[in-house]
């Protein structure tokens, strides 16, 4: 499976080090789950499995075909994936979402149709359901919804096997119920299971309007999900807090992102989920301005002047700025400049990854006069290599070889800026990748000059955290942050730079950060003890095997148009409800939502603090990616939407 920033996103990391598509981190962040590199089934992975398996000899010297031997394989990997525990407690799933991405009538998606044809017979019918999302476009020339496109898709869709329970209509407003009852008609499918999610003001809004609409019944009657709610109202409440507060924001940070991908925002997905996650707890409202980093170097002063004081004028209106990750030569000076101006002006920053090394170079050449300092990644015969490849990583191979998933951090410092942060722990647990790492021979030199190394890996030899001195706020970490950050569980150094950004730091630490700023929202742990970040689930906790229901969703096929998620706000809230009723009680049984869906509809979505025992199966749009598009990169229901978004 190819990755790239530029083309689809952001590359996801899991805690077990899989490089996966970002549709990955929204299921993570919507749900409060923990997902594997198996929860993510691409066309490559099958196609992989099947010829090891030939050559294995396994199948015997038959002929290897699509059916009955790729689809087979399918079936039997989401069979097993679906087992796998997602949350802390270690048990078995009760219910799993398949999303099936890509828009049906996709030649690269067909063996997954077949393959999901089959598996309702294999675990049947009653405990399999599919559900339908479709763009219902209202032309503005007319005003009239149109709803010939759902039912052609749903036609199609019927006719590979698959007939949809539910049908899920995105629309930019509420279809009335004559369109409700037409849709039904046509797509054989009683009027109460089409379900309209349109257009509203925040993302934490869409499990509201579909538990309005009845889709927690609608769930228990059609997988005879027989779980008592002792209180049937209180299992929203959360959702409802959280969105009337990112409602009522109306202090407005301007935060600058400088990256090297800012043609698509979707590069940094994860990044801008952390800053409205730490803004909402804040109490703010964050605007994110993308800064594109060649725009900030001399050379584009001379050949395009206007971007280069466009972009030098957007930095300037900042009130914090964060330097994210990156690879290759391309932007890296422009990064730098963004760290000098940081630096100089006392402004907020946060460097991740790419951005610490970068802060390092800079002071290292400003302040140590080392003219000649960079990384041996852009220079490899610097005089000065203060950033290094880590030996142990250099294999020769690209793919797959960076140090990876989730690590341990020992904070070293007792006084610094981050351990408050983090709860005063002494280790912390975060997700990494990166390839090279600050060269330990001038750690003594750059301490001195005031870039102060509080947190190392366990080996204490990998500088993991720095802190300027006598700055308000400069900090930079190697690991990322972001992947691990919920929306009542804001990343620590986000939380910090929003903060800063916003002048209220001081405060904040002058109370006392008794608790991490991840445990601020956890009604389970007030200890305050070091506790270094969740344990990932085990498989050996609960082997009961139990029976499984599918929920398998599909979108429009006849129409390729950019909208606010449907997809996952469909299947997120499927699962949003299906986990609170399980909070209540366990029952002995396992239920799966497949859910297949239009790869042109866009959307993003965040992670809930609400515990379930759920699992997660993504397949692919096409041959190269999962899903690819599920957060709208345009920013539609964010909660750092500017006034013209939705």
């Amino acid at each position: 499976m190819g990755l790239g920033d530029e083309l689809d996103g952001e590359t996801y990391v899991l805690d077990d080090g899989g490089e996966v598509d970002l549709d990955l981190g929204n299921y993570e962040r919507f749900l409060d789950v923990t997902l594997h590199r198996d929860n993510n089934i691409t066309t490559g992975k099958i196609y992989q499995h099947v010829i090891s398996n030939e050559r294995k000899g396994n199948y015997l010297g038959k002929t290897v075909q699509v059916v009955p031997h790729i689809t087979d394989t399918i079936q039997e990997w989401v069979e097993r994936v679906a087992r796998q525990p997602v949350t802390e407690d270690g048990k078995e799933p009760e219910v799993c979402i398949v999303e099936l991405g890509g828009t049906i009538g996709d030649i690269e998606g067909m063996p997954f149709v077949e393959a999901f044809r089959q598996f309702q017979f294999r675990v049947k019918r009653e405990n399999f359901c599919v559900a339908h999302v479709s763009l219902v476009p209202r032309p503005k020339a007319t005003g009239e919804p149109k709803t010939k496109p759902t039912q052609a898709s749903v036609r199609e869709l019927r006719g590979l096997g698959l007939s949809p329970d539910l049908v899920v209509c995105r629309s930019e407003g509420a279809i009335s119920e004559t369109v409700k009852s037409k849709i039904s008609m046509f797509c054989h499918v009683p009027p109460e299971q089409v379900l309209c999610i349109h257009d509203v003001s925040s993302i934490y809004r869409v499990p509201l309007l579909m538990d309005k609409q009845g889709i927690v019944e609608f769930f228990k009657e059609r997988l005879q999900l027989d779980i008592p709610t002792p209180r049937p109202k209180k299992y929203i409440q959360k959702w409802r807090t959280i969105a009337d507060r990112v409602d009522n924001l109306r202090k407005v940070l301007n935060i600058a992102l400088v990256g090297k991908y800012t043609i698509l925002e979707d590069s940094y997905t994860s990044v801008s989920k952390a800053l409205q996650h730490a803004a909402v707890t804040a109490g703010f409202n964050v605007h994110i301005s993308y800064i594109e980093s060649v725009n900030l170097e001399k050379g584009t002063q001379q050949t395009n002047p206007v971007l280069y004081y466009e972009a030098w004028q957007t930095l300037c209106k900042s009130d914090g700025v964060i330097v994210p990750g990156g690879f290759g030569t391309r932007g890296v000076e422009g990064k730098l400049e963004a760290c000098r101006w940081c630096r100089e002006t006392n402004k907020p920053f946060l460097g991740i990854c790419l951005g610490l090394q970068a802060a390092v170079i800079e002071i290292a050449r400003n302040v140590l006069n080392l003219p000649d300092a960079n990384t041996t990644e852009i220079n490899p015969k610097t005089a000065d290599p203060v950033v290094i490849e880590m030996p142990e990583h250099h294999t020769g191979v690209m793919g797959g070889t960076m140090r990876l998933g989730r690590r341990t951090t020992i904070v070293r410092s007792t006084s610094s800026v981050l351990k408050q942060l983090y709860g005063k722990k002494d280790c912390i647990e975060e997700r990494h990748r990166h390839r090279y790492e600050v060269n330990p021979d001038y750690v003594d030199r750059l301490e001195a000059a005031g870039l102060k190394f509080v947190g190392t890996c366990e080996e204490n030899k990998r500088m993991e955290m720095v802190e300027l001195d006598g700055h308000p706020y400069f900090v930079g970490v190697q690991f990322h942050p972001e992947y691990l950050s919920r929306p009542l569980n804001p990343s620590p150094p986000f939380l910090g730079l929003v903060l800063a950004s916003g002048n209220r730091l001081n405060s904040f630490l002058a109370r006392g950060c008794r608790l991490s700023p991840r445990d601020l929202s956890d009604e389970d742990d007030s200890s305050g003890k070091c506790k270094c970040a969740s344990t990932v689930p085990t498989n050996n906790t609960n082997t009961t095997k139990t029976p499984q229901h599918y929920i398998n969703t599909t979108t429009n096929t006849s129409i390729c148009i950019t909208t606010t998620s449907a997809r996952i706000l469909s299947s997120t809230n499927i699962t949003t409800d299906a986990s609170t009723i399980h909070q209540h009680h366990r029952r002995q049984h396992q239920h799966y939502i497949t859910t297949t869906t239009n790869s042109t509809i866009h959307h993003h979505h965040h992670p809930a603090s609400t515990k379930t025992n759920l699992n997660i199966v993504v397949v692919p749009d096409n041959e190269a990616n999962s899903l690819g598009d599920l957060v709208d990169s345009t920013g539609h229901l964010s909660v750092s939407s500017t006034s013209n978004n939705k």
